[in-house]
């Protein structure tokens, strides 16, 4: 089984990304695909409200495929709203924060204590850049000091920080925190690497699809130095042991 748990539907593109997300899904074996909407850095109100209703469609759409995060704009008065009727009406598995604001910001923490009330994931982008790092755009450091915050968050930070040698390292010491391999711009000694710190069981498959390819890290997974049953952790089973989903579901 294969559960690519960061995927995405963007703004405005809704058959173009839907048609890609199935197709792929079809192309290389994956089961399931989690999946949130992104327009922009900092999105209104009304564009947040448009990408999370974009996620309830594709849900409604492929109900045997398709989980959805709630993305939330910390910075919104409505936030917390958002992520009640995400969770309690919607049936969004978990919240997707991306860079709006840092994610150790005091505007993220009543979003992070309903998380834990619900009992749902928090999936963090972070990605730690030499050149060209945007405003508010967290990184390793910022998760770990969130993390440190509230150690009963389940927290995923995505894209091995950005930089696995800055991002793995800061989460090391925080059980709470997970990592994902989304992205395409990645080496394929990194999932050993993230193993070799983290172990297997803090490791999950994720492509950032549509903008990046399956392929791609699949093909890191593939080559990695890992055992069988340290594979199909990496694949599905942290992940359902992370979202408390069943092996029939």
């Amino acid at each position: 089984m294969i559960i690519d748990m960061h995927t995405h539907i963007w703004g405005g593109r809704y058959d173009q990304h839907a048609k890609a997300l199935l197709t792929n899904c079809e192309r290389y074996g994956i089961d399931k695909v989690f999946v949130s909407g992104l327009i922009r850095q900092y999105s209104p109100e009304e564009e947040v409200k448009s990408q999370n209703e974009d996620i309830v469609r594709f849900k409604r759409e492929n109900p045997d495929v398709a989980e959805g995060y709630v993305y939330v704009n910390p910075r919104h008065a409505n936030a917390l709203d958002v992520l009640r009727q995400g969770i309690e009406q919607d049936g969004m598995i978990g919240m997707k924060l991306w860079i709006a604001t840092y994610c150790d910001d005091p505007s993220v923490f009543p979003l992070v204590e309903q998380c834990i009330e619900y009992d749902v994931p928090i999936l963090l982008h972070a990605f730690y850049k030499a050149v060209g790092q945007y405003p508010d755009e967290s990184v390793g450091t910022h998760v770990a000091e969130l993390a440190k915050r509230y150690p009963q968050a389940k927290l995923i930070m995505a894209h091995l920080g950005g930089n696995h040698y800055h991002g793995i390292k800061a989460i090391r010491d925080y059980p709470n925190v997970v990592t994902d391999i989304s992205g395409s711009l990645f080496r394929r000694e990194e999932v050993d690497y993230a193993v070799r710190l983290l172990g297997a069981e803090r490791v999950l498959f994720g492509s950032d699809m549509p903008g990046c390819s399956y392929i791609t890290n699949l093909g890191q997974v593939e080559e990695a130095d890992l055992t069988p049953e340290e594979r199909q952790l990496i694949y599905a089973g942290n992940t359902m042991r992370l979202f408390g989903m069943k092996r029939s579901a």
